[in-house]
């Protein structure tokens, strides 16, 4: 379909349609809220829009778990944040880079990032399809998974498991929120990462998520050049080699950070992830919690900080939230580790280090 005739298209959707937006943000008002550091109030504007209403070609897919509603309540909403720059006398830098997260929505990570001065969003898009296919036993294709990931974010044919129409990708639904979002906050300007075919500008993205939502971003960067990759608690596919195909966006620009009580770790799933990125080439592990940034440069970050032995909580404490390690004065012990994450230059790299030889490639069950 021409870009014109599309953009015509959503144009008439978005004026037509009556859209949800978030009470946090009643009449595209500054929400306030509290941030990261407990002494501050800070204002954000946010929004929220479902994409059923956004765009009507969205339908739901029982069969992978992919719904529109649940139990008579939406779950296809969409979530935006941004720091306007009038907010403060001191406000942070604009980074010019928009942050889309491939997971459920968390103020608290919002927040912070809207902080850095990113722009934030995240869409719903298809992931309950893993609790069918990313069981054991694995199928037989050792890409099985990726190919359902890559599916799931771009709305494109991938995979003869699964059958995810274009309107319903990550990528789809971000590019029209974004339109939506310059349509009622012209103001922040979200715009300017899409081109003049309203396109989703992907070099001025950075891709993120945690756990199943940072596997995803792995294999949607593999895919996709950006202009970051940061990884929480992953990737995981442990059985999957994905990992290793060539890369359009640059190995050096993959960022990941977990703690080694995480069950990741017990079962090898990141450090062979992390090497089949290649991200060795570019440092060695290291412990936030013992050497200060700037991490020997490296991309693979950890830490060991005290959990109470709670592996649940070890896999949820490396993003900013409830779970979060945090100083005696309130504020997140790893604040350090998500800026270093989010901004440290991509071409600053560590020393190459070698492959851990105790870190088990290949973990498919033997016949």
């Amino acid at each position: 379909m021409p870009h014109t005739l599309m953009a015509n298209l959503v144009a008439t959707a978005l004026a037509c349609t009556n859209f949800f937006v978030s009470l946090h943000s009643v009449l595209l008002a500054p929400a306030f809220a509290q941030n990261t550091n407990p002494t501050e109030n800070k204002t954000w504007v946010e929004l929220s829009a479902r994409a059923s209403e956004i765009d009507p070609r969205t339908k739901s897919y029982p069969d992978i778990d992919f719904l529109l509603e649940r139990d008579n309540k939406p779950t296809d909403i969409g979530h935006a944040c941004v720091l306007p720059s009038t907010s403060k006398p001191n406000s942070p830098q604009k980074q010019n880079k928009l942050v889309i997260w491939m997971m459920g929505h968390s103020p608290e990570l919002f927040h912070f990032l809207a902080d850095q001065g990113f722009h934030v969003l995240r869409v719903h898009y298809a992931n309950g399809w893993f609790n069918r296919f990313g069981k054991d036993p694995h199928p037989e294709d050792p890409m099985a998974l990726g190919r359902i990931r890559l599916e799931a974010a771009t709305g494109e044919d991938h995979s003869p498991l699964v059958a995810i129409d274009h309107p319903d990708g990550m990528q789809e639904r971000a590019r029209l929120f974004l339109l939506w979002l310059h349509q009622h906050d012209p103001q922040s300007q979200w715009n300017q990462f899409l081109d003049e075919n309203y396109q989703i500008r992907w070099d001025q993205v950075i891709i993120s998520g945690a756990s199943h939502g940072a596997t995803t971003s792995a294999r949607f960067a593999i895919h996709q050049r950006v202009a970051r990759v940061v990884m929480f608690c992953g990737p995981r596919d442990q059985y999957e080699t994905w990992q290793s195909l060539d890369s359009a966006t640059p190995r050096e620009r993959f960022f990941g950070f977990s703690h080694i009580l995480d069950s990741g770790w017990s079962g090898d799933h990141y450090c062979r992830s992390w090497e089949l990125l290649g991200l060795n080439t570019f440092g060695p592990i290291v412990n936030a919690d013992t050497l200060p940034p700037p991490y020997e440069f490296s991309r693979r970050i950890i830490t060991n900080a005290n959990v109470d032995g709670d592996e649940k909580r070890a896999h949820s404490c490396v993003t900013p939230g409830k779970a979060a390690i945090r100083n005696t004065d309130g504020s997140y012990s790893h604040d350090p580790v998500w800026k270093y994450l989010f901004t440290h230059p991509t071409e600053l790299t560590g020393s190459p280090s070698a492959t851990d030889p105790d870190c088990t490639n290949n973990q498919l069950p033997k016949p």
